[in-house]
């Protein structure tokens, strides 16, 4: 069994065939899927897919979206935290590779949605791009249990990562010809590895240029077991029951 823990399930490239790319998952051996937001509406619409399919949804909202972050907001998110179905923050985090949102904005969103999570004891799904510095200073400030998710980011980020013991997620950029960061997925913990799609993101070899979806975490999840030396058997194991510890019991519940 397989985890996807990152996957933006309600993306409207998913609006064709969203059941059946669940089913496509199921039959993949993907035994559970986490449903990420990115925004309040986003979050909405994961709790109903998570909902509707048995799966799990975040709370939460991206870097790219900071300056919609407002009190109303920031209280309809702690409101979605209440449904069982919800296991994480985010995704939240830093982006200045593309500065939709002011830097300022970013942090202060971050470090809201950080709170939010150390507060309420549920982990916090991170992105960072371009970003090492101001993501390494809030990691240290925060008590929260954190997810580097599709981590690209560079040694600074990965080793204070390591020392606080975070949680860091692979997806199909590891598979990519030009993916240059093998260190980092050899160094990561056995008990702290995930695998994720980022789906619609970021397909996979031999899928690269397609639109991404759960079932291809099985590419994910092999090349991780190759780069790191171990059978996939036993990389499934880990990284499941790694999702379990951080994201909850849920995860291991089987999607309708």
């Amino acid at each position: 069994m397989l985890v996807d823990t990152h996957c933006h399930l309600g993306d409207e490239r998913f609006d064709d065939d969203r059941s059946q790319v669940v089913g496509r998952a199921r039959d993949a051996g993907v035994g559970h899927v986490v449903v990420i937001a990115d925004t309040l509406a986003a979050t909405t619409r994961a709790i109903e897919l998570a909902n509707e399919h048995g799966l799990s949804a975040t709370a939460g909202v991206h870097p790219h979206a900071a300056t919609s972050w407002t009190p109303r907001v920031a209280q309809a998110i702690e409101q979605a935290v209440g449904d069982p179905t919800v296991v994480a923050i985010g995704e939240a985090g830093l982006d200045y590779y593309y500065d939709n949102s002011p830097r300022e904005v970013q942090r202060k969103v971050f470090a809201a949605q950080l709170e939010l999570a150390a507060r309420r004891d549920l982990p916090i799904v991170v992105h960072s791009r371009d970003a090492d510095d101001d993501m390494v200073a809030l990691l240290e400030d925060s008590d929260a249990t954190v997810v580097l998710h599709s981590f690209s980011s560079g040694n600074d980020v990965l080793q204070a990562g390591l020392d606080r013991g975070c949680y860091i997620s692979f997806s199909g950029m590891v598979t990519f010809r030009n993916w240059r960061n093998v260190d980092a997925v050899r160094a990561v913990a056995s008990d702290r590895i995930l695998v994720e799609t980022d789906a619609p993101y970021l397909a996979p070899v031999p899928y690269r240029g397609q639109r991404n979806e759960p079932a291809f975490v099985a590419r994910v999840a092999a090349k991780v077991a190759e780069l790191r030396g171990v059978v996939v058997a036993e990389l499934a194991r880990q990284t499941t029951a790694n999702a379990a510890r951080c994201f909850g019991p849920r995860v291991t519940l089987q999607p309708n």
